[in-house]
């Protein structure tokens, strides 16, 4: 969905992604936290990053995902670049090879 440029100056996009690491994973407590270190070293490295926000999960239920990340850009555009920063692709990459699944929504606020 493309917005209109009205709708761009009023509201920022928010970008929430949720990770599941899987349950049998050796060290899974520390993949968890070096995944949310590398992604809270974004908020220093990419400047259309206006706002970042991790959190670990506390939840023992069996659907809970294990790290939530929660970004803030001005506009579309800002995202696209962020996704696309080379500094982030490398976080990109270790997601890969960590991740068992992830969630993601965008949304106007």
């Amino acid at each position: 969905m493309h917005l209109t440029t009205f709708a761009k100056k009023l509201f920022m996009l928010k970008h929430i992604v949720l990770f599941k690491i899987p349950d049998n994973t050796q060290d899974k407590n520390k993949i968890v936290t070096t995944l949310k270190d590398k992604l809270e070293s974004l908020k220093f490295k990419i400047p259309q990053l206006k706002k970042l926000e991790t959190g670990i999960n506390i939840s023992d239920r069996s659907s809970a995902f294990d790290i939530a990340l929660v970004t803030e850009f001005e506009n579309e555009n800002d995202l696209e670049t962020y996704r696309s920063h080379p500094d982030h692709q490398d976080v990109v990459a270790y997601i890969k090879k960590v991740a068992a699944d992830t969630i993601v929504v965008d949304y106007l606020k």
